[in-house]
């Protein structure tokens, strides 16, 4: 019986790079670059830049002074405190939405209307403010009229107590938006389990669920941080004038005729946000990480 010829096997050949889904990340990557990458290498640059167009520190040691400085510690109180009020307040409200049936009309009204408070800020939060509480707004009148309040509105409204009281409003929403899916991971089986093996109510959440869940809370507390220290168009609505935070200060360097000479100053403190906002955001993803392990 004749051998069948042995047909040569090909070599394994290269592994070929195909171009074609990657064409799609093309638009992605130019809005990257249009609205990320060149405002912040333009903020880079600008911050090392003096007057006369030459590379010198004079605008970073500037802020060394206490305007600068009172401008950062203001910033970071309003977001530290906006985004603690906004996660505490914002986690209860998620575990409520949680709790019931995923068809629920309670849940899916609460979740559509997160979404849209989240996003509501920024000249048209600023009016609805002080349209309630402002002189002449619809909750002054009424408390003017039934307990004898000042009719002029409560003055703090335009202070850092009253900036903490405006981002609260849309904290809260965020805060249910990012934190529903943490809770939402965890699973009845662990619970059951818990149960059987003699614990209480209280030793789970405290042993078993808030561990699982504080990576989750955190990461979150930090994004909320992270959005109210860029947040602008809301404060610079309520307070015309000054720059008690960060944002406002930039507003105050690049539109102020007191600061003349100091056109480069703007640069420096929007580097000084992006660093900060860089830092919060990398603690973001290295907790966002731990918790995608169980999520």
């Amino acid at each position: 019986m004749a051998a069948r010829s042995a047909t040569p096997t090909p070599a394994p050949a290269g592994r070929r790079f195909s171009v074609g889904p990657s064409v799609g990340l093309l638009p992605f990557l130019a809005y990257l670059t249009i609205f990320l990458l060149v405002p912040t290498v333009t903020v880079v640059v600008g911050a090392f830049r003096d007057d006369d167009g030459g590379y010198s520190l004079t605008k970073i040691r500037l802020l060394g002074d206490e305007t600068a400085l009172n401008a950062l510690k203001n910033s970071l109180v309003l977001s530290f405190s906006s985004a603690v009020v906004g996660a505490v307040l914002g986690a209860l409200l998620a575990y409520l939405v949680v709790t019931a049936s995923p068809t629920s009309v309670l849940r899916r009204v609460v979740t559509s209307v997160c979404g849209v408070l989240a996003q509501f800020g920024g000249v048209t939060l600023a009016f609805a403010w002080m349209a309630t509480l402002g002189g002449g707004g619809l909750l002054t009148t009424v408390l003017a009229d039934a307990i004898g309040s000042d009719p002029n509105g409560v003055p703090w409204l335009y202070e850092l107590r009253g900036l903490i009281l405006v981002y609260t409003y849309f904290q809260i929403p965020l805060m249910v938006i990012v934190f529903l899916p943490a809770l939402e991971g965890l699973r009845p089986q662990w619970r059951e389990a818990a149960v059987n093996l003699g614990a209480t109510t209280w030793q789970y959440w405290t042993q078993v669920a808030f561990p699982l869940l504080r990576p989750a809370f955190l990461g979150s507390l930090l994004l909320l941080f992270a959005n109210a220290f860029a947040a602008y168009a809301t404060a610079a609505a309520l307070i015309s004038q000054g720059g008690f935070i960060t944002p406002l200060l930039i507003r105050t360097s690049l539109t102020s005729e007191v600061l003349l000479g100091q056109r480069n100053f703007g640069f420096a403190l929007a580097l000084e946000m992006i660093v900060v906002v860089a830092i919060v955001m990398s603690l973001y993803a290295w907790l966002l990480k731990r918790t995608s392990r169980w999520l």
